[in-house]
C-alpha cells in the first residue's frame, strides 16, 4: 500500500512538473519587449530532446505601420539587429538567418533592403545529449535594432523563451515558428552565370517566363554594393551590380510575388567569376542593350538638336545629284565615318574618366563645360556665315573650296566635318530607348561601352548611307540650279536659330553679362570673316587668324571665369518649381506629399520640348494644383553632384528624366520616359 501510494505521488509531481512546464511554455509567449515601433518576442517549433536534437527558434520583431527595420545589408543606409545569446550550459545557437527582404525607398533617393510589418530572425538551437527529463531550460537573446519612421530610433530587449526538457507526455505547446519566406537551400531551377573582375558584377540568367526577379547584394565587410540596374530581353535577364571591395559576391536572388529566394556566389551556375560578361545567356541580354542604343541613335536624327545639321545634309544629297553614285555613296561612307568617329572619341573619353574615378555623363560633361558651349557657338556662327557667302575657306594652294563645296563637289572632308558637327549637335539629347542602354554600358567594360558608342553611331548614320545608296530614291531630288545657292544661304538661318538656343543656354549657366561677351566676340569674328571674303589674301588671313583666336581666348576665359547660375524656384504660367535637393525631397517624402520631380538642363532640348508640350501645359497644371503635387525640378545646366547621383541612382547617364512620388509614405516612384507627352503625363500623375 506504502509502495502504491509512493508510485502515485511519484505520478503526481510528474504532472504538475508536465504542468508547471507547460505554464512556463505559455508565459515564455508572454517574454515580449517592446521598442519604438517595434515589438519583440521569441518562438520555437520543439521541446529539448534527451538525443541533443536540434531544434529552430525564431526572433520576431513586429512592427507598427509605417516603421522599418533592415536586413543583414541594409544597403544606402541603416543597421541590421544583432543577436547575443544567453543560453543554458552546453547548449550552442548556430549562426543567424534573416528572411528574405523587400526593397523599398527612402527619403533622397536611397534605396535599402528592408521590412515593414514583421522581420524574423531564426538560429538553429542544439542542446546536450542525455538531458534530464521534466526540466524546463530558459533560453534568452539579448537584441538590438535600428528601426525607422520619420526619424531613426535604436531600440533593444531581452527575449526569452522557456522550453520544456524530454518528456513522454507534452508536445510543444509553446508560440510557434510563425510563417516567413526563408532563402532555399541549393541552386535556382536554372543556370546562372556570375562575371566581371572589376568594380562591377554581372548576374545573368534565364528565368521562367512571366516571372519578375529581384536582387538583394550581400557584400562581406569592407566591400560595398551599389544600385542594383535590371535589363532584360524576353527572359533573359542580366542584374548590373556595383561592387567596391575584394569580398566574393555573394547575394539574394528572389522571384518577386512568390518570394522563392536563392543565395548565388562567385560559383553560383554554369559559369564562374572568369566567364565573360559577353558569352552565354548575358550575350542575349547584351544584344537587347545594343538594339536599344541603336534605336536610340536612329531616333536622334528626330531630336530638335540635330534639324540644323539634316538640312545641310539634304542641301548636300541636292548638290550632288548630278554626279555618280558611286561618289555619292562614297560621300554618304564619309559622312558616317564623322559620326563613329565623334561617338568611338565620346567612348574612348568615358573609358579614361572612369579610370581616372570620375563620374561619367551623356551629353553633361561637354555642355556643363563654358569652354564647349563658346566654341560651339563660334564654330556655329562661322558655318552660317559661310553659307551666307561671307567668306569661303581656302583649302589648298589655288582650290578656292567652301566648305559647303568641299562637301559636295571636290572631296569628302565636308561630308565627314558634317558627320562630326551633327554627332556634336546630338550629344545634349537622351532619345527614347538611348538612356537606358547608355546607363547599362557606362557601368561594362571598355569593349562594352565602345560597342554600345558604335551601336549609337550606326542607328544615327542608316538613313544617310541608304539615301546615298540607293539610286532609285534620288529621283525625288530636285535637279541643281541657280536656286541652290538660294537656298545654301537659307540653310544659314536654322543655324542662327542653333545660335539663339547656346546663347540660352549660356545665359542659364553664366549669367546676362556672359552672353554679352559672346555676342562681341561674333561681332569681332563676324568683321574678320567680312575682311577675309573680301581680300582673300593669304598674308591677311594669318593676321585675322591672330586676332580671331586672341579674341575667343579672351573671351572665353572671361566666361569660364564667371559665377555659375544658381538654380532657383521659378514660375511660370502657375505652376511653381522648387529646386531640387534631397533634404527638400526628404521633407516633402516623409510628409507623405506627392512629388512630381523634372531632371533637365537649358542645353538638353529634349527636356526643354518636354516641359512646354507635355508638363507646364493646362491640364498638368490643373491636375497638380488640385491634388497638391509638388513640381520639383533638378536643374543640371551647371555641373551638380548632388543631381547626378539621383541620376545615377535612377540607372541613368543623363537627362531628361521624370519621376513621379505618388502620395503617402514610402510609395514607390515611377518614372516616365524620356520623350513625354501629355497623356503620359497624366496618366502618371493621375495614379
Amino acid at each position: 500500500m506504502e509502495l502504491g501510494n509512493s508510485a502515485n505521488m511519484s505520478t503526481k509531481k510528474r504532472l504538475w512538473m508536465i504542468i508547471l512546464a507547460v505554464l512556463g511554455v505559455v508565459s515564455g509567449s508572454l517574454h515580449a519587449a517592446t521598442g519604438e515601433g517595434v515589438r519583440a518576442w521569441m518562438a520555437a517549433d520543439a521541446v529539448a530532446s534527451a538525443s541533443g536534437k536540434s531544434f529552430t527558434v525564431t526572433i520576431v520583431l513586429d512592427l507598427q505601420p509605417g516603421w522599418h527595420t533592415y536586413w543583414q545589408y541594409p544597403g544606402d543606409s541603416g543597421l541590421p539587429p544583432k543577436v547575443t545569446w544567453q543560453l543554458p550550459e552546453g547548449w550552442t545557437a548556430g549562426p543567424i538567418e534573416f528572411s528574405v527582404p523587400h526593397q523599398f525607398p527612402e527619403p533622397g533617393d536611397m534605396i535599402v533592403y528592408g521590412y515593414e510589418k514583421r522581420q524574423l530572425l531564426r538560429a538553429t538551437i542544439t542542446p546536450p545529449k542525455d538531458l534530464p527529463q521534466n526540466q524546463v531550460y530558459d533560453l534568452k537573446a539579448s537584441l538590438t535594432w535600428l528601426a525607422c519612421k520619420e526619424l531613426c530610433v535604436p531600440g533593444s530587449a531581452e527575449v526569452e523563451l522557456q522550453v520544456p526538457g524530454p518528456t513522454p507526455v507534452l508536445d510543444w505547446m509553446g508560440p510557434r515558428n510563425p510563417h516567413g519566406d526563408w532563402p532555399l537551400s541549393g541552386k535556382p531551377p536554372f543556370p546562372v552565370s556570375v562575371s566581371g573582375k572589376n568594380e562591377t558584377k554581372l548576374l545573368s540568367f534565364t528565368g521562367e517566363s512571366g516571372i519578375a526577379y529581384e536582387f538583394y547584394p550581400d557584400p562581406a565587410e569592407g566591400t560595398t554594393a551599389g544600385h542594383v540596374t535590371q535589363i532584360a530581353s524576353g527572359n533573359a535577364i542580366v542584374f548590373s551590380i556595383p561592387w567596391e571591395g575584394s569580398a566574393s559576391f555573394k547575394g539574394l536572388l528572389v522571384e518577386k510575388v512568390s518570394r522563392k529566394a536563392w543565395w548565388i556566389g562567385e560559383n553560383s551556375g554554369s559559369a564562374a567569376n572568369s566567364a565573360s560578361p559577353h558569352s552565354g545567356i548575358a550575350l542575349g541580354v547584351l544584344i537587347a542593350a545594343l538594339f536599344s542604343g541603336f534605336l536610340g541613335g536612329l531616333i536622334l536624327n528626330l531630336m530638335p538638336c540635330v534639324l540644323p545639321v539634316i538640312s545641310l545634309k539634304t542641301f548636300s544629297f541636292i548638290a550632288q545629284a548630278g554626279e555618280s553614285p558611286a561618289r555619292i555613296f562614297r560621300h554618304g561612307l564619309a559622312f558616317a565615318a564623322g559620326v563613329f568617329a565623334w561617338f568611338l572619341g565620346l567612348g574612348v573619353l568615358v573609358i579614361a574618366l572612369k579610370a581616372g574615378g570620375s563620374q561619367v555623363t551623356w551629353g553633361a560633361f561637354q555642355f556643363q563645360n563654358p569652354w564647349f558651349v563658346v566654341g560651339l557657338s563660334v564654330l556655329v556662327f562661322l558655318f552660317a556665315l559661310n553659307l551666307f557667302g561671307v567668306f569661303e575657306i581656302t583649302l589648298s594652294g589655288s582650290a578656292a573650296t567652301s566648305i559647303d563645296q568641299a562637301s559636295s563637289r571636290d572631296g569628302y572632308a565636308g561630308s565627314f566635318f558634317q558627320g562630326l558637327f551633327a554627332t556634336l549637335l546630338a550629344t545634349p539629347c537622351t532619345a527614347p530607348f538611348l538612356g537606358s542602354a547608355l546607363g547599362f554600358a557606362f557601368g561594362q567594360s571598355p569593349a562594352v561601352i565602345l560597342a554600345m558608342f558604335a551601336s549609337v553611331a550606326l542607328g544615327m548614320s542608316l538613313p544617310y548611307l541608304l539615301l546615298s545608296a540607293r539610286p532609285a530614291w534620288r529621283k525625288w531630288i530636285p535637279k541643281p540650279g541657280t536656286w541652290m545657292e538660294r537656298f545654301k544661304q537659307f540653310m544659314g538661318f536654322p543655324l542662327l536659330a542653333t545660335n539663339l538656343w547656346l546663347l540660352w543656354v549660356l545665359q542659364n549657366q553664366r549669367g546676362p553679362e556672359a552672353v554679352l561677351v559672346l555676342l562681341v566676340l561674333f561681332l569681332v569674328l563676324g568683321f574678320c570673316a567680312w575682311i577675309y571674303g573680301l581680300s582673300r589674301r593669304g598674308s591677311l588671313l594669318l593676321i585675322l587668324l591672330i586676332l580671331a583666336s586672341a579674341s575667343i581666348a579672351v573671351a572665353g576665359r572671361k566666361i569660364a571665369s564667371s559665377v555659375p547660375v544658381t538654380a532657383k524656384g521659378e514660375s511660370r504660367e502657375g505652376l511653381v518649381w522648387v529646386p531640387y535637393s534631397p533634404a527638400a525631397l526628404d521633407a516633402l517624402r516623409s510628409e507623405g506629399k506627392p512629388v512630381f520631380l523634372d531632371f533637365t538642363a537649358s542645353w538638353c532640348l529634349t527636356c526643354q520640348f518636354n516641359e512646354r508640350t507635355a508638363i507646364n501645359v493646362p491640364a498638368v497644371r490643373k491636375v497638380i494644383h488640385e491634388k497638391g503635387i509638388t513640381a520639383m525640378k533638378g536643374d543640371w545646366t551647371n555641373s551638380d553632384p548632388t543631381i547626378t547621383e539621383a541620376l545615377k541612382s535612377f540607372g541613368r547617364v543623363g537627362v531628361p528624366l521624370a519621376v513621379y512620388y505618388p502620395a503617402g509614405k514610402g510609395t514607390e516612384p515611377i518614372i516616365l520616359p524620356e520623350l513625354l507627352t501629355e497623356k503620359i503625363v497624366l496618366d502618371a500623375i493621375g495614379k
